[in-house]
């Protein structure tokens, strides 16, 4: 068998592979990086040196490929895309949201598939402590959220999750609270049609919802109106409700 001694003797459809795979590399060093920050300082400084990382990585990378592929991404990715009709720049951001859960259900099966439904649930609720402050933060610096918005910023927060692209949900504030319901699950539906029992997904909603609140406004406190493995209205799968505690 006559193996390449370097990139430039691969076939073209090793080739290509290879460069997916950087573009895998670089992820998960991306991510490597942050998650041993947060072990060896914390996550709050971890999401602080991310924030700071980005500023600097994503405009050195777009200009870098941007001259590699003739395309002129001085202002970075965002304005290496700005240039897009409206409605591709929205196509996008849902295809990548959908992108997300799928990668997140297939990191899921690759776990449990080896060991089992309890350690692939134990690092999805895991993941969520991580990535849902990670997530709020950066909705609340796009937004440019007040240090404390209150219920009416957790609100707006909500509407750009990236779940908020992929099912449907309510958020509406009522005299005790905030109240939210996934109204249509995506995960859900599919198991739904395959006859399955819903997802038990309240570990995980405990730890997502919290989170994302708190980061939007250490005020706010989260309770479970009622999540999988409960039993739930045909109207929706979850509910969380919002409030804060005046003294």
């Amino acid at each position: 068998m006559n193996i390449p001694g370097k990139l430039e003797e691969l076939g073209q459809p090793e080739l290509a592979q290879f460069v997916t795979d950087v573009v895998r590399r670089t992820a998960l060093h991306y991510g490597i990086w942050f998650n041993e920050v947060v072990h060896q300082l914390g996550l709050e400084e971890a999401i602080r040196a991310e924030e700071e990382v980005a500023k600097v990585f994503f405009p050195v990378i777009t200009k870098r490929l941007g001259g590699t592929l003739g395309v002129d991404a001085k202002t970075g990715l965002s304005g290496l895309i700005a240039g897009l009709p409206r409605e591709k720049l929205i196509g996008l951001a849902d295809a990548m949201s959908a992108n997300w859960l799928a990668g997140d259900g297939i990191w899921f099966q690759a776990v449990e598939g080896k060991h089992g439904m309890n350690a692939a649930k134990r690092a999805n609720d895991t993941c969520w402590t991580r990535f849902s402050p990670v997530e709020a933060h950066m909705i609340k610096s796009i937004l440019k959220l007040a240090e404390n918005p209150g219920l009416e910023g957790l609100q707006k927060a909500l509407a750009f999750r990236l779940y908020a692209r992929i099912n449907v949900q309510a958020a509406d504030l009522t005299g005790e609270g905030l109240v939210f319901k996934m109204l249509n699950c995506r995960v859900q539906e599919a198991r739904k049609r395959k006859g399955l029992e819903d997802y038990p997904c309240k570990s995980a909603g405990l730890v997502e919802y919290e989170s994302f609140a708190r980061t939007i406004d250490p005020r706010i406190k989260t309770e479970c109106i009622a999540c999988p493995p409960d039993k739930h209205p045909a109207e929706w799968y979850c509910g969380w409700r919002f409030y804060i505690v005046h003294n």
